[in-house]
């Protein structure tokens, strides 16, 4: 285990010895080792600049002098009403790519709301995927054919942060976001 992990874990620990009731979250080994999803970012991807996150799979984007909403394909995030996990994923996704910074996107569609779907890119990373690597993100399995170039990378590491039980996957019965949506109409 490297340093940085067993500093957090201290920290976990440390706040659950002390009776804090938030969330602990958890950073995973994410190792040396590379994938071939972030080498998409290489090609010649529209920039575009985040004008703000709207929750941990949602953002605003100007393109072109276009605001636009976005939302992360393939994947689903806990909703924000969906505590702590919610707005922990929308922070998160906050700290990766924070207001005027500079993003890559492969656009994968539109959505039923009229949203584009997403791939995004920051620092040559697939944001979609580090977010289901780091478990603040679940694969959206019914959308995954939008992502034929990164799915099998989304469901490993979705496999590995569910068998890590990072963040979302550190509670004993995880409700998807899709159903906690569709219980809560």
């Amino acid at each position: 285990m490297k340093v940085w992990q067993n500093f957090g874990w201290g920290i976990g620990l440390a706040a659950i010895a002390s009776g804090c009731s938030g969330p602990v979250v958890a950073f995973p080994d994410l190792g040396t080792s590379t994938d071939s999803a972030p080498a998409v970012a290489i090609l010649n991807l529209p920039s575009a600049t985040v004008v703000s996150v709207g929750d941990g799979d949602t953002l605003r984007m100007d393109y072109r002098g276009e605001n636009i909403t976005v939302r992360l394909a393939c994947i689903d995030a806990p909703e924000t009403s969906q505590t702590p996990w919610g707005p922990v994923a929308t922070d998160r996704l906050r700290q990766l790519i924070s207001r005027n910074s500079t993003i890559q996107f492969r656009e994968a569609g539109t959505d039923r709301y009229g949203r584009m779907v997403a791939e995004i890119y920051a620092g040559g990373q697939n944001m979609n995927l580090k977010l289901v690597r780091e478990g603040h993100a679940v694969v959206y399995t019914q959308f995954l054919h939008r992502c034929p170039e990164t799915q099998d990378a989304l469901l490993a590491a979705e496999e590995q942060a569910r068998q890590q039980r990072l963040n979302f996957w550190n509670q004993p019965n995880p409700v998807m976001p899709w159903d906690y949506r569709r219980r809560n109409r």
